[in-house]
């Protein structure tokens, strides 16, 4: 079996809160997003872009979080708007992936849509063989207009998610998987 095997059937995710520096440097990160970018693109579209939030920006980007958090929740408590700031907080390093799927005359918006899912999905890969631990996560804050709108985002565009990169300090034991059996069907095969 290939590296490549090998790694594709270890891949986990490891939550942010498992995540320490060092992060991805900058050299490494160049590579990661780049390996990002070669995902299959109908079209040439290259209809994603990105986002890092690291060091003071990632900072800035939490208290962006945590004041939304606020304004939704006028009645929440001190240690529930930390909790909402410490989303992006524990990764060094951040990467907001986002979709700028828009209406095309050949190419279809889904299309467009999973070229940024195969995206994060190669951030992720590229990451662990890299040596870092990583998480593709959304959270409702990637759905709040005002929250979009500050980290820079037009009002068409949305966020894929936010893939959080670091050193992990420990990974989670890994979870069920579904059987072959209950997700594989064969077309026009006799029963």
């Amino acid at each position: 079996m290939t590296d490549t095997l090998s790694l594709l059937k270890l891949r986990r995710s490891v939550p942010p809160q498992f995540l320490s520096a060092p992060g991805p440097d900058a050299g490494q990160l160049e590579e990661l997003l780049t390996i990002a970018a070669r995902v299959p693109d109908h079209g040439k579209l290259v209809p994603w872009r990105f986002i890092v939030f690291s060091g003071e920006g990632r900072i800035k980007a939490a208290e962006v979080v945590a004041q939304a958090f606020r304004n939704r929740n006028p009645e929440a408590k001190p240690e529930q708007v930390e909790f909402e700031r410490a989303r992006l907080l524990h990764a060094p390093v951040i990467v907001g992936v986002v979709s700028r799927a828009a209406p095309h005359v050949k190419i279809p918006e889904w299309e467009q849509e999973l070229s940024a899912g195969a995206v994060c999905m190669n951030m992720l890969v590229a990451a662990q063989a890299m040596g870092f631990g990583a998480s593709w996560l959304t959270n409702w804050f990637s759905f709040d207009r005002s929250v979009l709108t500050t980290f820079g985002l037009s009002e068409t565009e949305r966020m894929a998610g936010f893939i959080h990169l670091g050193t992990p300090g420990s990974v989670p034991s890994d979870r069920d998987r579904p059987a072959l059996s209950q997700i594989v069907s064969h077309y026009g095969a006799d029963s």
